[in-house]
């Protein structure tokens, strides 16, 4: 039986050329439409399991307005384009679309990616039972476990964590009489470790006592349906909850998603999920939590103890969840650094798609090491065995770029005197790392584009395509939205990128991570170096934290090894820092007098200078400038007659 296809287009030329090539495809146009409300018509009465969707439409509403109806009529849709605004851009990556053609297109692209549309809302619908099947296996594995009641409880909740992120955990039982009084509550320290929290831990941190816990509770409605609150909403939400207000309060919390279980006695266990990050919670969430509600009901009516005796008896129990975790995935994040929830977050979403071959894209500043979460995906999916091929498109010349990645015959240009076998086919079987996707040639990004939808590239002066099996992870410091707004990104190859994103957020966002960072690179450059330097004083800590990072944590990472350098005694105890008179401001962007920029030669004359007080003067030997900067004394000696540099000051 052929697959119904719905075209919403108001050009109805294009529209009548897109018929023509689906019927002669195979597929049956169940309709034309070229505003929401004749859509939504057609919609209702032929039910299309697909829907090419253009976005400017007649009338008031236009596609991404359909793209709601969509969704949530389990119906998969591709956006049709000419050209996109950043702003649009927003709002249509937003309906997660399952395809992107940017007008005009060949016909083999349009079937190339209906094909590729339909397998992934299919897949997934099957990944999204698979994934309730096996956590609903691994809910049952728990409960036979000869574990405490707690630790099956904390189980649960991280076996939850990739699917429904949190930061802080309330499990808490209301029977006729009111709320138990132990409620349990894990809040998160790291990637797998939680701290367990009891009534009486949480009465000493939030500084209130049972009998105004106990207040607190009664004013609290109780939450009947699976329901989130983000951002402001979570605030507004809190006057009508006031043990949400407190939590939010003493663990900095600004979302909430709440999983009610009414029991077969009459009783309501209460899931309260917690994160740190404002718009953490969507309608997915709720999805999945209400078709896991029977078996988590199940399980969670055979786990919580059912007598004051044994709450009491496990009130001291103390473990983290790094005793319950997964080692191999842990071993899998070497070399990535942090523990503030924003990193956990990322730390998240590489575990839940390392494992499949979805296309990456990985966002951030530079410094942020974008590399090093591209080797984690790759270590931990399975392919870690074959080659992780890094491909930095920014330094590769335009002209060399298309035989680097796809390769040459033999004479196929000037200077092609011998085959050369491209990154791609390297990387076959494998990884390709893309870093820096973002400064590609436009010509390049077509050829991208083929090897995404088709799995084949061709040599340059080849006879015929040649079939890979390759994971694609890509990298980028641009504003990729910016670059498509503007001509220099392709929108249907930002589109096909743009499967799963990970953003990497800058230091200056998580400097909770700085203690740790520094930490880790003091140990690192302390060894090497052959000193024993253990710390860095409490005045050197608050510049660190107070610092705004331009250079992210390649920036921090080179600080601390130029301070282990320039130390003597075991605590580093001053920090050369970059002067600048804004905090939210970069050092490279901070104004000067007159309004006018610092050149790198002006920041190079000061930092050469603050080395040279530092040595009292002395350039050469084991105590000197030139040492302690890493060069040899005849070069610092060029440098300071280049920067005019007579005598340090």
């Amino acid at each position: 039986m052929s697959r119904k296809i719905l075209i919403v287009e108001d050009e109805s030329l294009v529209a009548y050329d897109l018929k023509l090539i689906l019927t002669r495809a195979g597929y049956r146009v169940c309709g034309i439409a070229d505003s929401v409300p004749e859509a939504l018509e057609i919609i209702e009465e032929q039910k299309p399991e697909m829907v090419l969707l253009d976005i400017f439409l007649k009338g008031n509403l236009n596609g991404i307005d359909l793209a709601a109806t969509l969704t949530s009529k389990n119906i998969a849709f591709v956006y049709l384009s000419a050209n996109f605004q950043e702003s649009i851009l927003e709002k249509a990556k937003a309906t997660q679309p399952y395809g992107f053609l940017v007008k005009p297109f060949r016909e083999k692209e349009l079937l190339i990616t209906l094909d590729v549309a339909f397998y992934r809302h299919q897949n997934s619908i099957e990944s999204r039972l698979r994934r309730e099947q096996a956590l609903e296996q691994v809910f049952k594995n728990i409960v036979a476990e000869p574990i405490t009641w707690k630790q099956k409880l904390l189980k649960i909740s991280t076996s939850l964590q990739p699917h429904v992120p949190f930061d802080y955990l309330t499990i808490i039982v209301k029977t006729s009489v009111g709320f138990s009084d132990e409620a349990i509550s894990f809040l998160r320290t790291g990637f797998d470790e939680y701290q367990v929290i009891g009534t009486d831990e949480f009465l000493n941190v939030t500084k209130v006592n049972k009998a105004q816990l106990k207040q607190l509770q009664a004013d609290s409605p109780l939450v009947t349906k699976t329901s989130f609150y983000n951002g402001a909403g979570f605030v507004k939400m809190q006057s009508q909850f006031p043990v949400k207000k407190l939590i939010a309060q003493s663990f900095n919390m600004q979302s909430f998603l709440g999983l009610p279980l009414s029991t077969s006695t009459g009783d309501n266990i209460s899931f309260s999920f917690y994160s740190r990050k404002a718009d953490c919670y969507a309608n997915d969430h709720v999805v999945l939590l209400d078709r896991l509600h029977r078996s988590l009901l199940s399980v969670i009516e055979e786990i919580m103890p059912v007598d004051h005796g044994e709450i009491e008896a496990a009130k001291n129990d103390k473990y983290t969840g790094k005793e319950l975790s997964e080692k191999s995935k842990a071993a899998g994040f070497q070399g990535i650094i942090g523990k503030s929830h924003q990193m956990l977050t990322v730390l998240d979403h590489i575990g839940i798609v390392a494992p499949l071959d979805t296309s990456v894209l990985v966002l951030g500043e530079s410094g942020t090491g974008k590399e090093r979460i591209a080797k984690s995906i790759h270590y931990l999916s399975p392919r870690k065995n074959k080659p992780l091929v890094v491909v930095n498109c920014a330094s590769m010349p335009a002209t060399l770029i298309e035989s680097e990645l796809f390769g040459h015959e033999k004479g196929a240009f000037t200077g092609a005197i011998e085959k050369r076998t491209g990154k791609f086919e390297l990387a076959d079987g494998g990884t390709i790392f893309l870093d820096e996707i973002g400064e590609m040639p436009a010509e390049l990004q077509v050829k991208l584009l083929r090897v995404l939808q088709e799995q084949e590239i061709e040599r340059i002066g080849g006879k015929g395509p040649i079939k890979i099996d390759v994971r694609i992870v890509a990298a980028t410091n641009r504003n990729l939205e910016k670059e498509v707004e503007e001509g220099r990104f392709r929108l249907d190859l930002y589109y096909r990128l743009f499967v799963f994103p990970i953003i990497i957020p800058p230091l200056r966002e998580r400097k909770d991570d700085i203690p740790v960072l520094t930490s880790h690179f003091l140990e690192r450059y302390a060894q090497k170096s052959g000193k024993k330097i253990t710390d860095v004083s409490p005045d050197v800590m608050s510049q660190l934290l107070e610092y705004h990072w331009p250079g992210n944590v390649r920036e921090l990472e080179h600080f601390i090894e130029r301070s282990v350098l320039l130390t003597d005694g075991p605590v580093i105890k001053h920090a050369y820092l970059p002067k600048f008179q804004n905090k939210k401001e970069s050092p490279v962007f901070a104004e000067v007098k007159n309004d006018r920029l610092k050149t790198i030669d002006e920041h190079a004359r000061e930092h050469i200078l603050e080395v040279l007080k530092r040595c009292n003067g002395k350039i050469s030997g084991k105590d000197g400038a030139a040492s302690k900067l890493g060069l040899p004394p005849s070069t610092l000696h060029s440098k300071m007659q280049k920067l005019g540099i007579k005598k340090w000051e």
